[in-house]
């Protein structure tokens, strides 16, 4: 199974473009910083995800700056890449 959830702050916002299909492309990064337990010991857990939004989810009020929870799951970047993104299948704004 390939799933993913995170929550975050937006921390780089591209422009909104378009898909050849014509859909809304948003690409964003989301910043990650919490506490989590491990191995009986707490572990500060700083990170950066690569993400986008496609469809009606990219024309979600995403600012910089903008506090969210997503849902979605890890892909290519491209057939020739081996950088992983992060496709957005849902967001919720906090």
């Amino acid at each position: 199974m390939n799933k993913l959830a995170i929550s975050g702050e937006v921390t780089q916002l591209e422009a909104l473009r378009y898909t050849p299909a014509g859909l809304p492309l948003l690409s964003f990064v989301i910043g990650h910083v919490s506490e989590i337990e491990e191995a009986g010991l707490k572990r500060k857990v700083e990170c950066e995800v690569k993400a986008v939004a496609i469809g009606d989810l990219a024309t979600t009020n995403i600012q910089l700056g903008t506090k969210l929870n997503a849902l979605g799951f890890l892909a290519k970047r491209s057939a020739k890449s081996t950088q992983l993104v992060m496709h957005i299948k849902n967001i919720e704004l906090i």
